[in-house]
């Protein structure tokens, strides 16, 4: 099972997936999807398409020149079939994709390097030139404040709403206590009527 890269953005096609296009002169050309055999046709130029490979190796955003690229090259030399040596190939493979993946991440984190404090001296710029924008941030930031303290003068409300509701469930169960008591009282006084008359 071969996968094959689009010839357009450089994305892996899988088998069974994917639009060929063959040439007249017999050269095959395989696409992810549509939108690259489309733009293939158009005759536009990948390197100037954001969103390829090539764009990303020629602006410098992804791993260009490293060793472990150069395995995934495709050679047409025939090689007889031999059992270690399978074995042996499928173990570098795997090893000579962990020492890529560490090297992209090494790139990356390299290439990124310094983009913080780009950004907090571009801010610290905005602000100099803007000082208005921290009025307005003391002006959200007392909104805030003002939202809490309402939030918290509701919920005060309604626990005291609360504790009155359930001082009065106090009272009430006291008061059914008290009627309960005294039906006691009446039907023990009725009956001790009862047996007087008899």
């Amino acid at each position: 099972m071969r996968i094959y890269l689009c010839h357009f953005c450089s994305s892996p096609v899988y088998p069974s997936k994917g639009i060929m296009f063959v040439r007249n002169d017999a050269k095959e050309f395989r696409f992810c999807r549509s939108k690259c055999h489309k733009n293939f046709k158009q005759r536009r130029n990948p390197r100037k398409l954001r969103w390829t490979k090539a764009f990303r190796k020629a602006a410098g955003k992804e791993l260009v020149v490293d060793s472990t690229l150069t395995f995934a090259a495709r050679r047409n030399v025939p090689v007889r079939y031999n059992r270690e040596l399978v074995a042996t190939t499928l173990k570098a493979m795997s090893r000579i994709e962990e020492i890529r993946v560490k090297r992209e991440r090494a790139f990356y984190k390299n290439r990124m390097r310094g983009n913080k404090e780009r950004q907090l001296e571009a801010d610290r710029k905005l602000v100099d030139e803007n000082p208005e924008l921290l009025r307005m941030r003391d002006v959200e930031l007392r909104k805030a404040a003002e939202r809490a303290a309402r939030k918290a003068a509701r919920e005060g409300e309604e626990a005291a709403e609360e504790e009155d509701d359930e001082d009065e469930m106090d009272v009430e169960s006291e008061s059914e206590d008290e009627s309960e008591d005294e039906k006691v009282k009446q039907k023990v006084l009725l009956r001790a009527r009862r047996k007087t008359r008899a």
